[in-house]
């Protein structure tokens, strides 16, 4: 892993491109590059970490406009404009309580003077304020409040002009794949004008507005199933289908600055984001790319530039170009060479199989067999198998190479990534069969693919692993107390205890669990039957616990609730804390750290001896 720069968020300013580039190497920290006539730098100052904490998950952290970059820094999460030539100057004002006033998911002024943007205000014990603020650029700290009249709100997007203004808006209980609002009124500065438009009905997720050049307002919505896009008439209010069909234009917004589409002057830009991976709309042409994950999409001239992940590379920033001669693809700035040869890089195979009560239900996976060039397993033996359970739980498995999982795969381990009940990519009614099934649905499709897998021959039945982080945590903490299906588990900040997590999390997920379990604490019956913390009688199965011990949306003591019962049951458990980590491991060190001990625990307790040369852990039996 060590080497490896994570691409995130792109942006398009002039014929200049710019890019968030996180460094596992560098303590995680993420700075902001350009590419300008050819030449590549970073912008921000050596050392700046720029990282928004808004809902704890961030994104949209920075924004560059007629060369002059505006940042949010993690130590203080303060606004910062760096113009060309010039040291960093302070837009927001230092808060009263640390990194008590958070800024994300901004865009300047087209008159370059305000900077409109979600900031998020820490108030002491109360529920913290989601508003949307404009933030003068002259340096005088100057913050206008123009809206704060929702729990939440996300996606401020200026027309053209500059005298409108859309954003989406939503309210507890809902999340904002749920239920939103998209709002649009007048701008004139930093003085919010009269109301053009208000859509939302309750049962629709409106996500990603925008604009095109001639001032057209485009949104994403899934009111007829799919996350399709629509343009919108700003004075009626009808949704004409823009790019629309049976595939899934947005993802989860579980933080901001996501951008699946764009309006180019070679034509509408939309991702096509189907089961095996995501394809690109262009111009009116559908095309397969090598990147079967695409984000952030911005016009460029002739084209867009995004990042884009494969099954045969990490991400990159690339920029499409449309031209006489068909779409030409080049790659302005690789993650790194892959350390690996390409005998060990295969796509997975796409999995439907039964699951639920009798088996009328499906699931989805991506299954990735064991792949070594220069070794094969015993004649006549099965893999074992490590069943993943991503996070969110409202998310899905990555359509791109990851490390993480070639670490299994190149040592003889199948893998399969499940997208559960409750997953995206297929639709509305399929993401909303984790209503008041999760620990149940969830556990059910994690434990159908391990058994499908086994049943068709493809691994050991025998020797069944199961991995999660966060919500994924979850599903693997109920996976081993309701199940005698694996024979050992890995927990990452996994989510113990339902009531505690209803009473002890972030803002943006404190009314999650309505939904998925029930509203607390009128279900606090359910809340109880559904915490692992509740069953540590019927774990069995060995488990390595880890953990960051900042993690803000899991907190530690989550993850010691399951390791202080097991060590009392005197089930084999190890535990490893991260220092200086939140919610996700961000440090290279620690990131090799968390696998080598995963396996180094999977290989003692199934009885394998693993080639690596692995650092000792502790395992308290």
């Amino acid at each position: 892993m060590s080497g490896a720069i994570g691409i995130s968020e792109t942006c398009v300013d002039g014929d200049d491109v710019w890019w968030a580039e996180s460094r596992p190497d560098e303590g995680g920290r993420t700075a902001v590059m350009r590419s300008s006539g050819g030449v590549t730098e970073e912008v921000t100052p050596p050392g700046a970490y720029v990282r928004t904490l808004v809902h704890e998950y961030g994104g949209g952290s920075w924004w560059a406009q007629n060369g002059t970059l505006v940042y949010v820094d993690v130590t203080d999460q303060r606004l910062r404009k760096i113009e060309p030539g010039s040291e960093p100057v302070f837009l927001s004002p230092e808060p009263d309580v640390p990194r008590g006033l958070r800024y994300a998911d901004g865009r300047v002024t087209p008159d370059g003077n305000w900077y409109v943007c979600v900031r998020e205000r820490h108030r002491g014990d109360a529920e913290p304020a989601n508003e949307l603020v404009a933030v003068a650029t002259d340096g005088s700290e100057r913050v206008e409040v123009l809206w704060g009249n929702a729990d939440f709100v996300s996606s401020p997007r200026i027309s053209p002009d500059g005298s409108l203004v859309a954003w989406i808006s939503w309210d507890h209980p809902n999340m904002p794949w749920d239920s939103t609002t998209l709002r649009v009124h007048r701008l004139d500065g930093n003085v919010l004008g009269d109301p053009v438009l208000e859509l939302g009905n309750g049962a629709e997720s409106w996500v990603e507005p925008g604009w095109d050049s001639d001032g057209r307002l485009f949104a994403c919505s899934d009111r007829d199933e799919w996350w399709n896009l629509y343009e919108i008439d700003l004075t009626s209010g009808a949704a004409a289908p823009a790019v629309s069909g049976p595939f899934e234009i947005p993802t989860p917004s579980w933080v901001f600055g996501m951008q699946r589409w764009a309006s180019t002057d070679a034509g509408m830009a939309a991702v096509v984001g189907l089961a095996t991976g995501d394809e690109l709309i262009l111009g009116g042409q559908t095309l397969a790319l090598a990147d079967t994950s695409v984000s952030s999409i911005q016009p460029a001239p002739g084209g867009v530039v995004y990042a884009g992940a494969g099954f045969g590379h990490e991400s990159q920033v690339v920029r499409l170009n449309a031209t006489s001669r068909g779409v030409e693809r080049m790659v302005l700035r690789a993650g790194r060479e892959l350390p690996v040869e390409p005998g060990y890089l295969i796509a997975p195979e796409w999995i439907t199989y039964p699951t639920g009560t009798g088996g009328d239900d499906v699931a989805h996976g991506l299954f990735y067999p064991p792949t070594n060039p220069d070794h094969v397993g015993p004649a006549g033996e099965r893999p074992p198998l490590l069943v993943l359970a991503h996070g969110g739980p409202t998310g899905q498995a990555r359509r791109q190479l990851q490390l993480g999982i070639l670490y299994w795969t190149s040592r003889g381990v199948a893998v399969v990534d499940v997208d559960y009940r409750g997953s995206t990519g297929y639709g509305r009614s399929y993401r909303r069969l984790l209503d008041g099934q999760w620990g149940i649905a969830d556990v059910e499709d994690c434990v159908a693919a391990a058994r499908y897998l086994a049943e068709r021959g493809d691994v050991d039945g025998d020797r069944l692993m199961i991995r999660g982080g966060s919500a994924g945590g979850f599903t693997v903490l109920n996976a081993l107390a309701h199940h005698d299906v694996f024979a050992a588990g890995a927990s990452r900040y996994g989510v113990a205890d339902l009531e505690a997590l209803a009473t002890d999390t972030h803002k943006f997920e404190s009314r999650y669990l309505d939904t998925m379990i029930g509203p607390w604490p009128e279900a606090k019956a359910v809340y109880d039957e559904r915490s692992p913390v509740n069953h540590v009688d019927r774990f069995a199965a060995p488990m390595i616990v880890l953990q960051g011990d900042e993690d803000a949306v899991v907190p530690p003591n989550q993850s010691e609730m399951i390791v202080d019962a097991l060590k009392k049951r005197g089930v084999p458990v190890s535990y490893l804390l991260f220092e200086g980590e939140q919610h996700g491991f961000r440090k290279a060190e620690n990131v090799i750290r968390a696998l080598e001990a995963e396996l180094a625990f999977f290989g003692e307790m199934l009885d394998f001896t693993p080639a690596d040369p692995l650092p000792s852990i502790e395992i308290i039996r």
